[in-house]
């Protein structure tokens, strides 16, 4: 995540309950990942302009196991269907949706289209103490889908 005046963004906030159910599904059957080429140093199957064009200052998708669209879109909609959205919205859609990879990989999906409701995504820097906050979400939400737990994330 871009760093602003040396820190992490501190308006960063989980929601605190998942959206509702029509307005998930709802939100479930539009969303789209459209990656960035800065966050690819191989270009896999994103089929993106250019390729991949790695950044010395941005977090590669690859350093956690990142490499196909498709694990990209099925991180993007566990996260939206765990309800791990930010509670800044632009029109229907949250800013930022994070997710945890099977490797314990947190990574963060920003906005990148209202119009289309496409995201791009990028592992979260070991530093960024957000992270904790995203892991407790995703395993409290792993907890209920598993029953063990009330609808608060």
């Amino acid at each position: 995540m871009k760093r602003r005046n040396g820190k992490f963004n501190p308006k960063r906030k989980l929601q605190q309950r998942k959206p509702d159910d029509n307005k998930l599904e709802e939100l479930l059957k539009q969303v789209k990942y459209g990656g960035n080429p800065e966050h690819k140093r191989n270009p896999g199957d994103f089929g993106l302009t250019p390729p991949s064009d790695p950044r010395p200052h941005k977090s590669l998708c690859d350093d956690c196991g990142i490499v196909s669209r498709n694990s990209a879109d099925s991180l993007l909609t566990e996260g939206l269907s765990r309800g791990l959205v930010s509670v800044q919205q632009k029109e229907q859609w949250p800013q930022n949706i994070w997710a945890v990879t099977s490797d314990g990989h947190v990574v963060e999906a920003q906005l990148e289209n209202v119009t289309k409701g496409t995201y791009h995504g990028y592992p979260m820097p070991e530093s960024d103490p957000f992270r904790e906050v995203v892991v407790d979400a995703w395993e409290k939400a792993e907890q209920h889908k598993a029953g063990r737990d009330d609808n608060a994330i």
